[in-house]
């Protein structure tokens, strides 16, 4: 490989940023060439002209993740967290609060009349956070899967706790409430959750790209560089702006339907699984939010509901609203088929039931319609696929391995390590 040219990455994604990261700290030379105005990806934070900060999307980091923990100065994200558990609305319209339902699950559901599960399910729980603690992540996702419903339904769990906690708290990780998403990924999720926390950097989530972005040097990173095609196996990349850039290797960090587009019909061209897509909507209120300071989510157990979980991220972090004002994000996941005006009507629908008549009130901000929001990863699925598809041409990326940053994160940096090596 000719180390007199650079690494040219495309993609400013997470994975992109963070393979980028590892080729400059081992000295490098390293071009990332980005269509977008903006780094990030996906993990983008839109700022409205009266002030807000918007995530493109309702995002989280899981503050335990190995791959994060190696990648980001938590301290200068100021990241602040949620509180561990959740307002769960039951299919009756009930509300009931679990308090740390991974944390500590027995205390979270020790009453014997909560409405969430039976005494059983709730010593299942128990008996699953004993089973999962000490285990390293990837002896998780080595293990054979199913789909995490008929896990949970091995696992012995009652369908009354299924249909309330797991479809409305996981399916929501996972933007799919029929729990068809490999097992072996539910049991890294669900250790992620019970031995970190869910933050937020304090100005939003793009703070995650910008703070990799500004350990590269001037120069490294080309935006607005829309790459046509790639060729020569990786040796040369086309701009849609006809210019031509020389590489010692290419690595491809965008999406699976982005990187099959650009290997062209003479290279190996691996076909990308499917996406699942979610729609973010949000609003703002007149003065605090309804959630009086809890920081938990809200989830929606109704199985007729378009307004699946309801975050108020503003509580968690200040300045992602103007001081006086409040902001609520509406998360929507799967098709719905719905205008942005129909789906915004609906939605106020349901908020006037689930939070009072205040909720007529709201100011519609911005919808985000998210199609490759996660890739699929189905029981039986790799938990990753090669990476390096020749000496010269490399991808990175979620969707080659499983649906989490973690795992774009940590595909990068594997990426660097196969160059370096």
């Amino acid at each position: 490989m000719n180390s007199s040219e650079p690494i040219v990455i495309i993609g400013a994604g997470m994975a992109g940023l963070a393979c980028a990261t590892w080729l400059h700290r081992a000295g490098r030379p390293v071009l990332v060439v980005e269509a977008a105005e903006a780094v990030g990806g996906r993990v983008r934070t839109d700022l409205t002209p009266d002030g807000f900060r918007l995530d493109r999307g309702f995002q989280i980091l899981l503050t335990n993740y190995p791959e994060a923990r190696r990648m980001f100065d938590y301290g200068e994200l100021n990241l602040q967290t949620f509180r561990s558990g959740a307002v769960i609305r039951l299919a009756d319209g009930q509300e009931t609060v679990l308090e740390n339902p991974l944390h500590a699950p027995l205390m979270a559901f020790a009453a014997l009349a909560s409405p969430i599960g039976t005494l059983k399910d709730k010593i299942l729980i128990g008996k699953l956070v004993a089973q999962l603690a000490g285990r390293p992540p990837a002896q998780l996702l080595a293990q054979p899967s199913v789909t995490t419903l008929a896990y949970l339904r091995r696992y012995g769990w009652s369908e009354q706790i299924i249909d309330s906690f797991f479809r409305p708290f996981f399916g929501g990780v996972y933007l799919d409430r029929e729990l068809n998403t490999a097992s072996n990924f539910f049991e890294f999720v669900f250790q992620q959750f019970m031995q970190g926390s869910a933050a937020l950097p304090a100005l939003g989530i793009q703070e995650l790209p910008n703070q990799l972005a500004s350990r590269l040097p001037a120069g490294t990173i080309r935006l607005n560089a829309a790459v046509a095609t790639v060729a020569e196996g990786g040796r040369l990349v086309h701009l849609a702006n006809g210019e031509t850039l020389a590489a010692a290797a290419v690595v491809l960090a965008t999406d699976g339907p982005a990187a099959a587009r650009l290997l062209g019909a003479d290279l190996p061209a691996p076909t990308p699984p499917a996406a699942l897509p979610t729609t973010c909507t949000y609003f703002a209120t007149a003065g605090r939010a309804p959630s009086h300071g809890h920081r938990l989510l809200h989830l929606n157990a109704r199985p007729d509901a378009l307004a699946h979980n309801v975050a108020f991220p503003a509580e968690v972090c200040p300045a992602l609203a103007p001081a006086g004002q409040g902001l609520v994000s509406v998360s929507t996941h799967g098709e719905h088929g719905l205008s942005e005006e129909a789906l915004t009507a609906r939605l106020r629908q349901e908020l006037v039931v689930w939070f009072g008549p205040m909720a007529h009130m709201w100011r519609h901000l911005r919808t985000y319609r998210i199609e490759q929001a996660l890739p699929v990863y189905a029981p039986g699925q790799p938990v990753q696929q090669e990476l390096k598809l020749s000496d010269t041409l490399f991808r990175c990326g979620d969707w080659v391995s499983y649906p989490s940053l973690n795992a774009a994160l940590g595909t990068g940096r594997q990426v660097a390590e196969m160059i370096l090596g």
